[in-house]
């Protein structure tokens, strides 16, 4: 086969796989940043940041023009994953949503409960998860990881963002222009308006997404949320029941135009302009201080008893399936990769903690650290988790199994390819399919073979 012949990955894939690899430039520009902060560099670093340009210093133009393109990128994501993607049917956003649910409040709780007064406004830092960072440790793991984690991570990561985003709308609102965002409201209607008229050409509505963007920033709300906005307005042509295929809408080919200029030019700017943390010249007991712990634990702990507490018991109540071909100990490790909550704590670590730079930095370390131990103890478990799936074995391994099967069969008298039947599952192994005939006698490596430990196994030819 030709490449030409090859079919194109689906969108899904795509997104996956460009997630991975921003988040792996994501880890480059946050190593930067400390080691910039830490040198001798670090003054001027800091002077960068507050230089002016225009109305807005540099910081701020990262931090609210820039980090509003991701937002609209963010907007995009959910509502293609909500009306035509891996949350579009109840029983896909069951398992996802749950575990959403515990992720961000259990960590809130666990944060609260180092924190009163002024310093528990912070409470929503530890309650993100970092799609890119995550999906760039899985990525370090190939196949070890069955595609049906990546995908819940994904749905689990995207529900988040949208809890991030209400969290953001509803408790880090500055005061209300009435007559700004009475005009935010009249535009949206504008823009909703040309999507249910059938305005398919992008041009309108990208021209309208900065003066939504003044307007939203002068209301009082904060302006990435204008990217959002503007996102729900894109029209959507859906495909049900064919989610991964090729599309023609605005709304796709706007999130596929994105996704390369946001995951490697401004979230790596914005990790550069924000996880700068200068530690030599912080007291000793910013280490230790309620913030840094609260956001630390919160990321570290919280996010494993929320995210894994949350589905074990939606499982165990049948409210939703285990991910195909997943164990305990890879849901746990996905769960500790849901601790990694980089770019979206870092954003409302400087809306909960603007006007304090010690805070902030307490926060930063908090973040850094509960982020980095995460990950670690994420990918080593997945590592070291037994690999159930087809995908996880070698060639050698399912040669080798098949033939020691088959020569058992054979010794035993038994035939080691049966007619279908239903299997019962062996104490501690999960089956992987129904038993079917092999089309050719003595070869299970056409389909699926039943083996006389009940037991079904895919191999290669055995001549």
């Amino acid at each position: 086969m030709t490449p030409s012949q090859h079919a194109p990955a689906s969108a899904l894939r795509r997104f996956l796989d460009g997630q991975s690899s921003a988040g792996l430039v994501l880890m480059g520009a946050a190593a930067l940043a400390l080691a910039i902060a830490n040198s001798p560099l670090g003054a001027g670093y800091e002077a960068l940041l507050h230089a002016y340009v225009g109305p807005l210093s540099v910081g701020h133009w990262i931090n609210d023009d820039l980090m509003a393109v991701f937002f609209l990128l963010v907007g995009l994501e959910i509502k293609r994953e909500a009306l035509d993607g891996q949350l579009s049917t109840w029983s896909r956003r069951v398992l996802p949503g749950i575990a959403a649910a515990g992720g961000m409040a259990v960590p809130a709780l666990v944060y609260l409960a180092f924190n009163a007064g002024p310093t528990a406004r912070g409470w929503a830092i530890p309650a993100a998860t970092d799609i890119a960072f995550a999906l760039g440790v899985i990525s370090l793991l190939g196949k070890r990881v069955p595609a049906s984690l990546r995908i819940f991570l994904t749905a689990l990561a995207i529900i988040d963002d949208l809890g991030a985003v209400i969290i953001i709308a509803l408790f880090y609102t500055a005061g209300i222009s009435l007559p700004d965002l009475a005009g935010a409201a009249v535009l949206v209607a504008v823009l909703a308006g040309m999507n249910r008229l059938g305005v398919r050409r992008l041009t309108p509505y990208l021209l309208l997404g900065p003066v939504l963007w003044v307007l939203v920033l002068r209301s009082g709300v904060h302006a990435t949320l204008a990217g959002v906005i503007l996102a729900f307005t894109i029209p959507l042509q859906g495909t049900p029941g064919r989610p991964d295929e090729e599309h023609n809408s605005p709304l796709h080919h706007l999130e596929h135009a994105l996704h390369l200029p946001i995951g490697f030019l401004v979230v790596p700017i914005f990790g550069l302009a924000n996880a700068g943390v200068p530690f030599l010249g912080l007291p000793a007991e910013a280490l230790v201080a309620p913030v840094t712990l609260g956001v630390g634990l919160g990321l570290l702990a919280g996010k494993v008893v929320g995210v894994f507490g949350f589905s074990m018991l939606a499982i165990r109540l049948s409210f939703a399936d285990m991910p195909a071909y997943a164990g305990r100990l890879q849901m746990l490790g996905t769960a500790l990769l849901c601790g990694i909550g980089f770019t979206m704590s870092l954003f409302i670590t400087l809306l909960a903690f603007a006007s304090d730079p010690l805070l902030q930095a307490e926060a930063k370390i908090g973040i850094l650290a509960g982020s980095f131990v995460s990950g670690l103890l994420g990918y080593a478990l997945l590592r070291a988790a037994p690999q159930d799936w087809p995908g996880g074995w070698s060639h050698a391994a399912r040669v080798s199994l098949a033939v020691g099967r088959y020569f058992q069969a054979m010794l035993s008298d038994t035939p080691a390819v049966q007619e279908p039947r239903p299997i019962t599952q062996p104490a501690g192994l999960r089956p992987l399919s129904r038993c079917r005939p092999s089309r050719k006698p003595g070869c299970p490596a056409i389909t699926w073979a039943c083996e006389p430990a009940s037991l079904c196994v895919r191999a290669r030819p055995l001549w």
